[in-house]
């Protein structure tokens, strides 16, 4: 773990890798290549059904600045530009998508041991504004996560966190959707030699008084495979077998199957990410 509490997103995010990270049921493909002057260019096809979408991504690192330029099929160019400690501990991203006039934004992210702070503000005449906070340490964090919108002036996010951390287990509880959601997660691990771990997360929505439990664990067979394997309380089953072929680069396959409904079809994801 590093030194301090991280950012609001780093709550329960070791729980959420686990049970959601590379499941898919697409079929993605990526390639990445660097130009002589270390420019990374990253392209990426994915089937989703009878659609077919792709992008490029360029990359340039230039000392402490990162700028991001990625082409979609649908002809949107996303620009993101990164300058990664300007100051200690701090990180200003800008970012705009072309021809979205209103998609300009600028944040700040700051850590520190104690805190972890992050703004950030459209670049329109009356903008999107957003802030989250993160207070406490390795052990105990709390913190809030909040969207303002000017136009309207409401809130159109209101969501607080708590982080709880021991050697070997996360445990967090978040207030989503203006105090309708709540979530609570559990990342256990059980074996760092093999990279064997567990996590669970019990979400209930106040409004509809529904419950969602997903429980979840992976696995390493040797240093370069994984499996994954996760389930809910609606009788979805998940499972996912990821292979390091070759340094950095993978191949997963992952399934889902309706236990309540077998006579249907299983989906079935692939993806491929190959670097040089």
């Amino acid at each position: 773990m590093g030194k301090g509490p991280g950012l609001y997103s780093d709550i329960g995010k070791k729980a959420r890798d686990l049970l959601y990270k590379d499941y898919q049921a697409d079929h993605k493909f990526t390639v990445t290549t660097y130009t002589s002057n270390g420019v990374a260019i990253t392209s990426t096809g994915t089937k989703k059904g009878e659609l077919l979408l792709a992008d490029v991504n360029t990359q340039l690192k230039n000392k402490n600045i990162t700028t991001d330029v990625k082409v979609d099929s649908r002809s949107n160019l996303f620009t993101t530009v990164t300058i990664d400690e300007p100051a200690p501990g701090l990180k200003t991203i800008f970012s705009f998508v072309v021809p979205d006039q209103k998609s300009g934004k600028v944040e700040l992210q700051y850590r520190h041991e104690y805190a972890g702070i992050s703004t950030g503000i459209g670049l329109t005449a009356k903008p999107l504004v957003s802030f989250s906070g993160v207070i406490g340490n390795d052990c105990v964090s709390v913190g809030t996560d909040l969207s303002f919108d000017t136009a309207s002036g409401n809130f159109i996010k209101l969501n607080a966190g708590l982080n709880i951390t021991h050697s070997d287990l996360i445990a967090s509880m978040t207030l989503n959707d203006k105090g309708d959601t709540l979530t609570a997660s559990y990342y256990h691990i059980v074996s760092p030699l093999t990279n064997t771990a567990v996590g669970a997360e019990l979400t209930h929505s106040f409004s509809s008084n529904e419950n969602t439990l997903t429980i979840g664990t992976q696995h390493a067979l040797d240093p370069l495979t994984t499996v994954k394997a996760r389930m809910n309380n609606y009788g979805r089953a998940s499972a996912l077998l990821q292979h390091e072929w070759r340094p950095k680069s993978l191949f997963t396959i992952s399934g889902e199957v309706d236990t309540r409904a077998i006579e249907k079809s299983a989906k079935v994801g692939l993806a491929l990410a190959l670097k040089p």
